[in-house]
């Protein structure tokens, strides 16, 4: 009887747990159906409405999910540690099973017609939850964008790059971003972040990234020969940019280290979260740059 008893407290403490998370479908093209998985805190009122971090995958644009371990321990934090509502979103990964891969073999306008459909998911995943925001209770004000890799070049593209990507910007005129958490990624061109659309954004980046460039340089760093050959402009760019519109930026530069630091930096989501706080929440100004050498 008492085993009984306690494998029913179990049970209860599954479904319990189980309720902080939802699933729904924001979208469905062609063959793929498009979810996200919303994670709300437990002790969360029914008057609550909260900002989001919205997250995307990595992967190469082949390969992830948004339940993969590390992306799902990411917005589980933000549910349970930071008061948050935490997504993490599905999307078309248009380079799986292709023999060019996203590399030097994949040609150029594959690449932006891979960076743009990402972008397109991305605004479209936001576009649901802004839509869905008072059953979600969300603060459609304080969307906060992210992803790490793929997942951080396709959110910094729908942050920044709308008005080259989206054709159709009335479709999304009610979607707007309060800031940008980047692990390794890149846009395609800065020079669209403009006065309007810079937001705080924190910003994880190595300076021997040999995928994601840290600075201007090619994709993949392939040969001007190459089909694959195209120019990103990467974090320490961005960072560049934002410092000229006097917005808030969070640059965690680590010398030597290459694309690992896409890794989402959970050491340190604390203060991740506490830049937002005071950024977003407090409306501050905070310019901070920290360099680390990468441990041998």
């Amino acid at each position: 009887m008492e085993k009984l008893f306690i494998l029913f407290l179990g049970l209860m403490a599954l479904q319990l747990s189980a309720q902080t998370k939802s699933t729904y479908t924001y979208s469905i093209k062609g063959k793929d159906t498009l979810k996200l998985d919303v994670y709300t805190p437990k002790n969360m009122k029914k008057t609550d409405t909260l900002p989001v971090l919205l997250w995307m995958h990595g992967g190469g644009f082949a390969v992830g999910s948004r339940d993969y371990i590390d992306d799902e321990r990411l917005v589980q934090y933000a549910a349970k540690e930071q008061n948050y509502i935490g997504v993490s979103i599905s999307y078309r990964l248009l380079r799986k099973g292709t023999s060019t891969g996203f590399g030097c073999d994949c040609a150029k306008d594959e690449k932006l017609e891979t960076f743009k459909q990402a972008t397109i998911d991305y605004m479209d995943a936001a576009k649901y939850i802004v839509e869905h925001a008072k059953d979600l209770q969300i603060d459609a004000t304080k969307i906060i964008a992210g992803g790490s890799s793929a997942g951080a070049e396709g959110s910094l593209n729908a942050v920044f790059m709308r008005d080259y990507f989206i054709a159709n910007k009335e479709k999304y005129k009610d979607v707007k971003f309060a800031g940008m958490f980047s692990c390794a990624g890149a846009v395609v061109d800065a020079s669209y972040i403009t006065k309007e659309n810079a937001v705080p954004s924190v910003l994880y980046h190595g300076t021997k990234d040999q995928l994601v460039p840290f600075d201007t340089a090619p994709h993949h760093f392939c040969e001007p020969t190459k089909d694959g050959y195209i120019m990103l402009d990467g974090s320490n760019v961005i960072a560049k940019k934002l410092a000229q519109f006097d917005t808030s930026y969070y640059f965690n530069v680590v010398k030597e280290a290459r694309h690992e630091i896409s890794r989402i930096p959970y050491e340190e989501l604390d203060k991740v979260f506490n830049f937002f706080e005071r950024t977003i929440i407090n409306d501050e100004v905070i310019q901070t740059k920290i360099i680390k050498t990468k441990k041998q």
